[in-house]
């Protein structure tokens, strides 16, 4: 499908993902990776902080209002807390967390999965999966908008985990 992949390899693409055990036979599997010249110390804090903003075009997803570009004091996150905060509201929730390592929540219906995978040269991937059961004639639509939203989401959140390395990390 059209948008189903972006900076994945064929292993990543074929791994399991927490999302996947939340949706039987999805129309829509798309998956996003990013290398993070950063271990995954530095790069979880800022998965974790997706609860405060997007962090993906603010103009379109979060009304103009900027993602946070300092870590919050913020606990570990849980299953049953919110997933995100959009446009001043509080959006979905999560479903799975194993801190350090993966994030798996669900939003307007689709089911996401970030997972963290330390290479052994000190960097991290960041790979996100997302799954959703819709109408067919609207699975190429979907696709393709998660494609520009999660691109930029992740290429952010490798930014400032790049940029904030070596600063201390997130209260646990």
């Amino acid at each position: 499908m059209i948008g189903d992949r972006w900076g994945v390899t064929d292993s990543e693409i074929v791994r399991s993902y927490p999302c996947d055990e939340f949706v039987s036979s999805p129309t829509v599997q798309a998956w996003r990776g990013v290398r993070v010249e950063a271990p995954a110390a530095a790069v979880w804090p800022w998965v974790a902080q997706v609860r405060l903003a997007p962090y993906s075009y603010d103009w379109i997803d979060n009304l103009g209002r900027r993602s946070p570009r300092e870590l919050a004091a913020l606990p570990e996150p849980r299953a049953g807390d919110r997933f995100t905060t959009a446009g001043g509201r509080q959006r979905g929730r999560i479903l799975s967390v194993d801190p350090g390592k993966q994030l798996t929540a669900t939003i307007m219906g689709a089911y996401l999965s970030y997972v963290l995978v330390s290479q052994p040269d000190g960097g991290t991937r960041l790979l996100f999966k997302a799954v959703i059961r819709t109408r067919r004639w609207a699975a190429p639509w979907l696709s393709v908008g998660d494609l520009i939203m999660a691109r930029r989401q992740l290429l952010n959140l490798k930014h400032l985990a790049e940029r904030h390395q070596g600063q201390g990390t997130a209260p646990v």
